[in-house]
């Protein structure tokens, strides 16, 4: 028998691949099979599910698995034969169980053989095959069908470093953009001279801690791979031609051999920029497969505290990247989670205030032009204003005066403060204010926002906007003193010439009147830290969350679509990243929630 799994990495992969398949559907099943025990469908998918997965564990010489499995598959043959009817214990019992199933599923994947299941569940799984009522389990063991919260990280996978970007060593931005330069071939580096820059190189961040594995697979549908691949074709037949023009021209060429090169790049230019759709639509995954581990967990958390509800899920066939899908899953678990927990009331109480006794929350998600909407609503009490203001003051977030200058939705907003709870007693669930601010942190790096709309009786609703993909950035390019920069398309209203009878002065401030309203202005050059030897001459109308703010330029170069490239090794204060122009030169992507977050 095998001590490990080293010998069988592409076996494993696969059997692992379909089994998580097979166990997400298992756990959806098994939510709608507690609303509707009797369905005969419903059981044998659950045994069959099993089933297949004891198969595969069995050819890995995965015993622990092998046998949690079996007991389960035996506990639904009793199901379907109807010796036995499920009970809400022996549900909590069953999910238990999957949950230690997942848990097996991680050991393996680490290489390793997993372990035997916990004795509880054991115990309580023979105790229903011989029809006595299973030993209780608790009802959010199987929490983990979601995986832990655990941050999102940055663009480039690094902390930040401390201090504003104006100290930029662009040498070493150079040289994390595209690590196997030599100091020597950096194109078009800015003149050392020009503007404030680092000399000193700052001392190597401690390496991280490794991150627990995740899933890096993706499945393509076979019409967009041909795609893929027929555009390939399409790319390498336009790049003979132009080799043939470009032989051609050298050797004196025919007269309209010019010509021909110019339709043939243009050609090309269509080529690649369809091949980059493509791909990119390669990423895009369903956001509905993904959604549906919630249902799970509200069924968890509800039954653990005591109330009842029900999760409906709305897609409609949205799609979104990968990438982003991903990083999703812990805002997400957090706001099901608060929702089930703050949100709804007791079934009595909802009783008493003629609601349905089980509480809904919908998670939807739709696409809005280049951005998904994605909202976690629920039916329940509401949230008042004026009891997070008096919270976050009770616990000293903010002061009592700006506490009475805040509007109820800036109250609300009060939620995602780090520390902030209205709950008295700390539970496994909350009341420690930590889960809502690690949202609003994780969304801002995910580059979208988070609102929310609450009226009391009815429920509440958090609405995050983000973009469909991190991969390829509209940018509108700045120059500032002598350099490049870009900022995020999605945060631009508009562009303006910065003529001086628009310029005001607001408490002492630089503002700018811009459609009848005065707007804080503020020069790049001051958080970049570079030296300004003539006035603004552009300003940039952004909108940074609720606030307008204009930004003052030197030049505006246009729009552009940037593969925004993460630094390697480390990550300047308002640097969400960096990119190449055309002609070789290094673009800063500036990030400006961050970045204004230092003169705000």
């Amino acid at each position: 028998m095998m001590s490990g799994l080293a010998d069988m990495q592409e076996l494993l992969g696969d059997f692992l691949a379909e089994a998580g398949d097979l166990l997400d559907d298992v756990d959806r099943r098994l939510v709608e099979l507690e609303k509707s025990p009797q369905d005969a469908e419903l059981l044998n998918t659950v045994f069959r599910g099993f089933h297949t997965i004891k198969g595969g564990a069995g050819f890995l010489d995965a015993s622990a698995l092998v046998d949690l499995c079996h007991r389960t598959e035996n506990l639904f043959d009793r199901l379907r034969s109807g010796k036995m009817a499920l009970s809400a214990e022996l549900m909590d019992t069953i999910l238990a169980a999957t949950g230690e199933v997942r848990r097996m599923f991680g050991e393996m994947s680490g290489g390793a053989m997993p372990a035997p299941a916990e004795q509880g569940i054991l115990d309580a799984l023979a105790a229903a095959l011989e029809g006595r009522a299973p030993v209780a389990q608790p009802a959010a063991t199987a929490t983990a069908a979601v995986a832990a919260p655990r941050s999102v990280a940055g663009a480039a996978g690094q902390p930040a470093t401390e201090g504003s970007p104006g100290g930029l060593d662009w040498q070493k931005l150079y040289e994390a953009l595209v690590p196997s330069a030599a100091p020597s071939a950096s194109p078009s580096a800015p003149d050392p001279a020009a503007g404030a820059i680092a000399t000193a190189r700052p001392a190597p961040a401690a390496k991280p801690p490794t991150p627990p594995p995740v899933e890096n697979s993706i499945r393509i549908d076979t019409a967009r791979f041909d795609q893929i691949l027929n555009l390939s074709g399409e790319i390498g037949l336009t790049k003979n031609r132009i080799a043939c023009l470009r032989s051609a021209l050298l050797q004196g060429g025919a007269p309209d051999a010019l010509k021909q090169l110019d339709q043939t790049v243009n050609l090309l230019d269509m080529l690649v920029g369809d091949l980059q759709n493509s791909v990119m639509k390669a990423r895009m995954q369903p956001v509905d497969r993904v959604f549906q581990k919630y249902n799970r967990l509200a069924r968890d958390v509800a039954r653990q505290i005591g109330k009842e509800a029900e999760l409906e899920i709305d897609c409609g066939g949205t799609e979104v990247d990968k990438t982003i899908l991903d990083a999703l899953n812990d805002p997400l678990v957090h706001l099901v989670r608060n929702a089930v927990d703050h949100g709804i009331e007791k079934p009595d109480e909802r009783e008493a205030a003629g609601k349905p006794r089980k509480a809904t929350i919908r998670l939807a998600a739709r696409q809005d032009g280049d951005h998904i909407l994605i909202e976690v609503a629920d039916d329940g009490r509401g949230m008042r204003p004026e009891t997070i203001r008096n919270k976050a003051v009770e616990k000293g977030l903010i002061g009592a005066e700006e506490a009475a200058m805040l509007d109820d939705k800036a109250s609300l907003a009060l939620i995602f403060l780090p520390g902030f709870s209205t709950k008295e007693a700390i539970s496994d669930l909350s009341g420690r204010g930590v889960g809502m601010d690690v949202v609003k942190t994780n969304i801002n790096k995910l580059k979208g926002r988070i609102d929310i709309v609450s009226e009391i009786g009815r429920g509440s609703r958090f609405v995050i906007s983000l973009p469909l993909t991190l991969a390829i950035l509209p940018v509108l390019m700045l120059g500032v003193c002598g350099q490049r920069y870009a900022v995020p398309l999605a945060a631009v209203r508009e562009v303006l010439s910065a003529d001086p009878e628009r310029m005001r002065s607001v408490s002492g401030r630089p503002a700018m009147m811009v459609h009848g309203a005065a707007l804080p202005l503020l020069d790049l050059a001051e958080p970049l830290a570079r030296e300004r030897s003539a006035p603004c001459s552009v300003a940039v109308i952004t909108q940074i969350g609720e606030q307008m703010v204009a930004l003052g330029a030197d030049a505006c170069y246009g729009q552009d679509e940037v593969m925004l490239k993460p630094l390697e090794g480390f990550k300047p204060r308002g640097v969400a990243g960096a990119t190449l122009a055309g002609d070789g030169s290094l673009v800063v992507v500036l990030d400006l929630n961050e970045l204004l977050g230092e003169v705000r």
